[in-house]
């Protein structure tokens, strides 16, 4: 008797067991169809990216694009297209441009000479034909936006170079650089563009070439060690976005004075593999940043990489609109 009492708690233990699991089952079954039904709303809705322009109402966002090196004539055809897309969809409020958006190769110092023959195919007529073709679709893609031109260390090549041929007086070494800056020879101030020059404070900051948007400082670098992203925070306190490394970074860090604080690097446009790299595999990856900015000044900001020619961020903003 006693065995056929224990068989029947036995089965009776799975009778129970069977019956809580599907119970369980169903209750999960719910849940999911919960949640098909919540994402199925998200989608009938209008909700989208805060794109197309500056919203003044209060809470709202905008969009910010930085625009990292380009290098004029060593744009990479494949990567500038996928970015001037993204910036007619995004239509942004602000532009910032990180610098490097000449080459300059002719106007390394004296010291630094050319390493291949096929490094001095173009000119630098050729140069500045390709960024004042980029400077023009950009304004015509984002009509709107304010744009604040950063001067790279390329850029600086050109005053460099006025140096080394003006030695003595400094009228002609003005004139000089009139002439041939890159202020000059895209128009910067022509075509309405605050040019962030080297040399030159701006926005009460003790760092020069250095702007301050919101609650973010610009800059085209700092630093090119291996961790410049930590580097640029740990110098600057604060959120930054640079250049000049063409390497996609960020370092994001909490501390007790300032909070969550964070730098980013979104990459380039330019040449992965140029002929200065030798056989030198480069870490160099393509991309752009994108800020949502509130304006009480904080931001989300997002590295938007191009791969193999290639944006992921439109497929990404049709899928949630």
């Amino acid at each position: 008797m006693s065995k056929i009492r224990d068989s029947a708690m036995a089965a009776s233990d799975d009778g129970d067991k069977y019956l809580r699991f599907k119970q369980r089952i169903g209750e999960l079954e719910k849940l999911v169809e919960k949640q098909a039904e919540q994402i199925e709303s998200y989608r009938k809705s209008n909700y989208k990216l805060p794109i197309g322009g500056r919203s003044t109402a209060k809470g709202k966002t905008f969009c910010r694009i930085a625009i990292p090196d380009t290098h004029g004539s060593i744009a990479d055809p494949q990567a500038l297209q996928a970015f001037l897309a993204d910036l007619e969809l995004i239509n942004p409020s602000e532009i910032v441009m990180l610098g490097d958006h000449l080459e300059c190769g002719g106007f390394l110092a004296q010291h630094h000479t050319l390493g291949y023959v096929a490094q001095s195919e173009y000119s630098f007529e050729d140069d500045v034909i390709a960024t004042n073709q980029l400077l023009d679709t950009v304004q015509k893609l984002a009509p709107n936006a304010s744009i604040d031109y950063i001067e790279g260390n390329h850029e600086r090549r050109l005053e460099a170079w006025v140096c080394t041929q003006v030695l003595k007086h400094k009228q002609d070494g003005d004139y000089l650089r009139r002439m041939f800056s890159a202020n000059s020879v895209l128009s910067i101030e022509k075509r309405g563009i605050r040019w962030i020059r080297q040399g030159v404070f701006y926005d009460n900051l003790p760092l020069p070439a250095t702007i301050k948007r919101g609650h973010c400082y610009f800059t085209h670098g700092s630093s090119t060690a291996k961790h410049a992203a930590a580097e640029h925070v740990k110098k600057f306190g604060g959120n930054v976005v640079y250049a000049d490394t063409h390497r996609a970074d960020s370092y994001v860090i909490r501390t007790v004075k300032e909070g969550t604080i964070g730098a980013w690097n979104p990459g380039c446009l330019c040449q992965l593999q140029p002929l200065w790299q030798h056989t030198n595999p480069t870490e160099w990856s393509h991309g752009y940043g994108l800020q949502l900015v509130n304006t009480n000044g904080s931001f989300l900001h997002i590295n938007v990489p191009i791969i193999d020619g290639k944006s992921y961020l439109q497929p990404l903003v049709k899928a949630i609109a």
